[in-house]
């Protein structure tokens, strides 16, 4: 009977427990429910102020989506097929850059480009935004390679309306940048804003008619700033985008890129893309690089720049070049030519660095480009630089820069016969892998030197040598050799014999396009 009693107290303190971890685990349960119903409210409470982020990009829409239009471009393009094209003119420029700075795509024979049939009409679409009206007068600011070259532009409006025959005002290939003007009433310009004020993880929202569907609208955020594409390389161009990665698409092109405020702070005008529609790099042209352009256009026709009249590198770009000009530091700029009868003849020499221009400092070529361009011609501007060893200021009134700069670097490509004998000399070839000789008239011909010019012939260059690494090549001719001047190979020779290799051997040295400073070292 003891035993069965025990036993009995036994389950019914097991039947206690076991109601008691019930009870316990419904309690638990219960508390994770309560507390997660209360995080989900919560959360949700945090939430709806997304809605708040979500009417700003409505209400930038609504401020910027009327001074969005359309462009329809049509161009002749002589000598080309009568095939149509099935691209568009964003599409063409991926595949046929434009290499002759017309604003058009350099399309080859059989591509409906070329002489392989008459003369045809190829259509084209982008985007525009107007930035300014006046007296039923409206002013466009597009792409140069959506405008340019356009024998007749259909522009529509937001609202659908349609106005026919665009004039265009200009363009400039060295921007990628027109302006066109229509006439029209009921017209409401964008806002200028300040690019300048941009950084890195802005709000920004891109306008524009990809692929044709006119009036829409992206997101995204300003990767980077100040990048370098090589987009305008053929046109020598001014190069300093931001990088955006909000969608853009062929058709894009020309539109405005804007903050949260609803200010045009860019010119959407090229993607970076293997497949030719967009994948997260995109690029537009600064709004204050832009204001400056359009303002020249509109009021003269073209784009006039300051010009100094030099060939520059960053100081940064050569390995030991700071350290050979005994220069602290790996901001600046460096001349590495003056060109006769411009601004800097004379004022500047080879091998200064300027690290201020007007007293604010430069970093590199970029800026320096680009501050001198938007400088007006005439202008007296002081540029602080460093030269043998100490700082100085140089005051310079800036030129008007000449519209072919190929032809004022390169000049003649003649040199006249100076009697000298011409043998090869070894120079240092064991050491460096160079091969040098006093050029004759038919090398200059060939290698297109700059008239007059004296000096050692790059005639051959071992592959792998310090002179390879150093980046010299045939048909570069050395004159200076650590800042002393050589008119010939023997002088070059024993100017190289002399020179200390772990040091550096400074070379300046020319070809058909330009002057550099090279400096050539052995490694440790």
């Amino acid at each position: 009977m003891k035993q069965l009693r025990k036993s009995m107290i036994a389950v019914t303190i097991g039947g206690a427990s076991i109601a008691a971890y019930l009870v316990g685990s419904n309690f638990v349960q219960n508390v994770k429910f309560a507390r997660a119903a209360e995080e989900v409210e919560v959360t949700r409470q945090q939430l709806s102020t997304v809605t708040d982020l979500s009417n700003v990009f409505k209400a930038v829409g609504k401020a910027v989506e009327p001074s969005v239009v359309n462009i329809q471009v049509r161009k002749t393009v002589k000598g080309a097929s009568n095939r149509a094209l099935p691209f568009d003119e964003d599409m063409l420029r991926k595949f046929f850059p434009d290499r002759d700075g017309d604003g058009k795509p350099d399309i080859p024979p059989g591509f409906g480009g070329g002489n392989d049939g008459g003369d045809t009409e190829q259509v084209g679409t982008g985007s525009g935004v107007i930035m300014e009206v006046a007296d039923g007068v409206g002013y466009i600011l597009t792409n140069n390679h959506v405008a340019g070259g356009a024998s007749e532009m259909d522009i529509t409006l937001s609202d659908g309306r349609e106005i026919k025959n665009g004039k265009l005002l200009g363009t400039d290939a060295k921007t990628d940048l027109a302006v066109i003007k229509i006439e029209s009433e009921k017209l409401i310009p964008a806002r200028w804003g300040n690019s300048d004020e941009l950084d890195r993880g802005d709000w920004v929202l891109a306008f524009g008619s990809p692929f044709g569907y006119v009036g829409s609208m992206t997101h995204g955020i300003v990767s980077a700033l100040n990048r370098q594409a090589g987009i305008l390389d053929q046109q020598q161009g001014y190069e300093n985008f931001i990088q955006v990665d909000a969608p853009i698409n062929p058709g894009n092109s020309g539109g405005p890129l804007v903050n949260l405020h609803g200010d045009v702070i860019g010119i959407n005008t090229a993607i970076a893309s293997r497949s030719g529609g967009f994948q997260g790099i995109g690029f537009a042209i600064p709004s204050n690089q832009a204001k400056f352009v359009y303002s020249n256009i509109k009021n003269n026709g073209k784009v006039t720049r300051g010009w100094l009249g030099v060939g520059i590198a960053d100081v940064s770009k050569t390995e030991g070049l700071a350290d050979r000009l005994d220069y602290k530091g790996t901001d600046g700029v460096l001349v590495e030519q003056t060109y006769p009868d411009t601004p800097a003849d004379g004022k500047l020499r080879n091998g200064d660095i300027i690290t201020k221009i007007d007293g604010k400092k430069v970093t590199n070529t970029q800026q320096l480009r680009n501050q001198i361009a938007v400088t007006a011609p005439g202008k007296d501007t002081i540029l602080t630089i460093w030269r043998d060893g100490k700082e100085i200021k140089v005051t310079i009134k800036l030129g008007e820069q000449p519209d072919d700069l190929t032809a004022m670097k390169t000049g003649k490509s003649a040199v006249p016969e100076n009697g000298k004998d011409n043998r090869e000399t070894p120079a240092n070839t064991e050491t460096l892998g160079l091969r040098l000789t006093d050029p004759t008239d038919a090398m200059a011909e060939r290698f297109h030197l700059p008239e007059g010019k004296e000096g050692a012939l790059i005639t051959g260059v071992l592959p792998r040598s310090l002179a390879f690494k150093a980046g010299l090549r045939i048909g570069d001719l050395i004159t200076d050799v650590d800042k002393v001047k050589v008119t010939n190979t023997e002088q070059a020779s024993d100017a190289l014999k002399k020179g200390n290799l772990k040091k550096g051997v400074l070379l300046y040295v020319i070809n058909a396009n330009s002057g550099r400073f090279v400096v050539i070292k052995k490694a440790d």
